[in-house]
């Protein structure tokens, strides 16, 4: 069974001077979300960018994965924080989403540091996520294990 997701955009203007919004169709956990160029390649305020929806789609796929990898372990987390910095940089030719860097705080119990670090490499090029980015954009991950 295949699951299908609808996001919706709105532009209005030129690339420099106008703006758009942008909603999750499907869900409706937002609507009307502000996006600009400017919030995109300077300060975001109070607008998000498609580079910030990567993020979060990364990080709360990586976090699924990591805890499900961690599960058939036989070691379930407790608790994972992550966070996804993606970078969106001017290259020849233009503009291009470069990296994501996933950094994982994890509460383990009964995990070494090293099988968590492992884990986490094993998520990272697992996710969903991380395989629609792979080949394109650079992936890497750091992991702290706590308690």
């Amino acid at each position: 069974m295949a699951a299908v997701r609808v996001a919706n955009a709105t532009w209005t203007g030129d690339l420099m001077s106008g703006s758009g919004i942008v909603s999750a169709s499907t869900s409706g956990a937002f609507t009307d979300l502000g996006v600009s160029w400017a919030a995109r390649t300077e300060e975001s305020n109070g607008k998000t960018s498609p580079e910030e929806l990567i993020a979060a789609a990364h990080a709360s796929c990586f976090c699924m994965a990591l805890s499900a990898g961690l599960g058939r372990a036989g070691t379930p987390p407790e608790k994972l924080e992550v966070s996804a910095t993606v970078t969106f940089e001017q290259v020849e030719g233009g503009f291009k989403v470069a990296s994501s860097a996933l950094a994982v705080t994890g509460t383990v119990p009964g995990l070494d540091a090293a099988a968590f670090t492992a884990a986490a490499e094993g998520a990272k090029d697992g996710c969903p996520i991380s395989g629609a980015l792979k080949g394109n954009v650079e992936l890497s991950v750091e992991a702290t294990l706590e308690g």
